[in-house]
């Protein structure tokens, strides 16, 4: 595999990212196209929709029954107040949030006074957040999520006896992709499984040819492996912790510059 990746190491004049064009001009991605005279492009590969009302009804939750919400992203915010307002359920003022980072929390402010409510966060991880959650056993927890999530927070809550309800309140689908079926690109940047499952769907004879492919995350690189893709490009490394940094060392070596 070392030797078949070595072999590929050719120019990159073209990169696709699998997700939203950053709005702030003085993105990382900006920076890199300018530094190296890259096409960098964006495309989500992903989408979210919301589970209505109705459906989500069907999975008879009580969410007044919860004294604790627990958030481990924007889109779990947002989903869980649109929610309670298609409902028509008016969230206790004594309800508390756990946030799996502060800027999550942060986030809160969009449907509540912050100042007003007991909100706890974790750092940037579910292993941090878990911490957290540890020193609160008694709480009746709602756990709002995708139909695709990652399984360490209810796992733990889940063989350590917690009160907790998993709710699923939005689905991540995969984009239309079809106008990029003649498009070629040296790199596509992948940040999720979802994103590679995306690709297949969109293109279930897609074939990587010399498209280096670059994943963020253990989880995301395991689905480019199940999907016989070669993986030329890891993040996070020691020496580059962010996706930018990891094509720039790539970038670096393979123009020469």
């Amino acid at each position: 595999m070392e030797t078949e990746v070595k072999d590929r190491l050719k120019t990159v004049k073209s990169i696709l990212v699998s997700q939203p064009k950053p709005k702030d001009e003085k993105s990382p991605y900006y920076v890199l196209a300018k530094k190296y005279n890259l096409k960098i492009d964006f495309r989500p590969f992903i989408q979210i929709e919301s589970v209505p009302a109705k459906e989500f009804r069907k999975q008879k939750i009580s969410i007044l029954d919860h004294s604790a919400v627990i958030f481990t992203s924007r889109n779990a915010v947002d989903h869980y107040f649109n929610v309670c307002k298609d409902l028509k359920i008016e969230v206790p003022t004594d309800m508390k949030y756990f946030c799996i980072s502060e800027q999550t929390a942060n986030y809160l402010q969009k449907y509540i006074v912050i100042r007003k409510r007991k909100i706890f966060t974790g750092l940037r991880t579910a292993a941090e957040l878990i911490e957290v959650l540890k020193k609160h056993k008694n709480e009746i927890y709602l756990f709002p999520c995708s139909n695709i999530r990652k399984d360490d927070i209810p796992k733990f809550l889940r063989e350590n006896g917690y009160d907790y309800t998993e709710a699923t309140l939005y689905r991540t689908i995969a984009s239309d992709l079809s106008d990029l079926a003649d498009i070629q690109y040296d790199v596509i940047a992948f940040f999720s499984p979802s994103g590679i499952n995306s690709l297949f769907v969109n293109f279930p004879d897609f074939k990587q040819n010399n498209t280096r492919i670059a994943a963020f995350g253990p989880t995301t690189a395991k689905a480019v492996s199940e999907h016989n893709l070669i993986l030329d490009i890891e993040a996070p490394l020691p020496n580059a912790p962010s996706m930018t940094g990891a094509i720039e060392l790539y970038v670096k070596k393979v123009n020469g510059k």
